[in-house]
């Protein structure tokens, strides 16, 4: 997805990404939470502020939330009232970003960053001593309705452009990310449960559908540029449906809560 396009996109998907998420894990979490008031958030890589805009009716009140994302233009679009931190977050190396925070979280993140990364990340969250929550991570499954002979090989180049991306955080880890999170922080010393939060876009969900096809077309065109024409076709193809309205598309994903062992007991 073009940078430029980023702010469109998310506001595309923010209505799906809240219907998919697992509310029973939210439910874990919130109950997890110290009682210390007011509870002290962390929001990585927070865009525009979805992730604080479905958890904040969700969770104890009183809350301090603070975001931070490397794109100002999006930082400017959080709820009001939130405290926000323009800055990269490709090396992890600053232990005073999550200290004393409650809770720390992230959405549409951890499929994007490196295992590396996560390790880190775990690593950073158990010194701090912050339950955690993680969600919509890509599982690397999905499926389109009417089915075509060409979705299989298309979903095969999109994962592996998934696992070859890099933005900033290192090699991607892709579809495996909801596993590696949870290796990383169960290591780190956390109880770890996850959720499916897979989307379902029904066929009146014509712009993201279009949206999401276009950009599944276009990561598997840099990743096989030699299969263009075949690309190109199953494109045409599946747009046709989405014009006729008979797409329906499901695309999974993982939600990750943890919390310090020794916080349950």
């Amino acid at each position: 997805m073009p940078e430029p396009k980023l702010a469109d996109w998310l506001a595309l998907r923010e209505a799906v990404d809240h219907t998919a998420r697992s509310e029973t894990l939210t439910r874990a979490l919130a109950n997890a939470l110290p009682a210390t008031r007011p509870l002290r958030i962390l929001d990585l890589a927070t865009g525009t502020g979805s992730n604080i805009r479905f958890l904040a009716p969700r969770l104890p009140a009183p809350q301090a939330w603070t975001a931070v994302d490397r794109d100002r233009s999006l930082l400017a679009r959080v709820p009001p009232g939130v405290e926000t931190r323009c800055m990269e977050l490709g090396s992890l190396d600053d232990q005073a970003l999550f200290d004393e925070f409650h809770l720390v979280t992230a959405s549409a993140l951890l499929d994007l960053v490196s295992p590396d990364w996560i390790a880190r990340l775990a690593e950073r969250c158990r010194r701090a001593g912050a339950v955690v929550l993680f969600a919509l991570n890509y599982n690397g499954w999905s499926s389109c309705t009417p089915a075509d002979a060409d979705d299989a090989f298309v979903l095969e180049q999109f994962n592996r452009h998934q696992r070859a991306n890099d933005k900033g955080f290192g090699r991607a880890a892709g579809p495996a990310a909801g596993a590696v999170a949870t290796s990383a922080f169960a290591e780190c010393g956390y109880e770890v449960r996850t959720e499916r939060s897979d989307w379902d876009l029904m066929p009146e969900m014509d712009a993201l559908q279009t949206s999401l096809i276009e950009g599944w077309a276009h990561a598997t065109s840099e990743i096989a540029p030699t299969a263009s024409k075949r690309i190109d076709a199953w494109l045409g193809r599946r747009l046709s449906h989405v014009r006729q309205r008979r797409s329906r598309i499901t695309v999974g994903h993982v939600d990750v809560a943890a919390w310090p062992i020794e916080s349950r007991s």
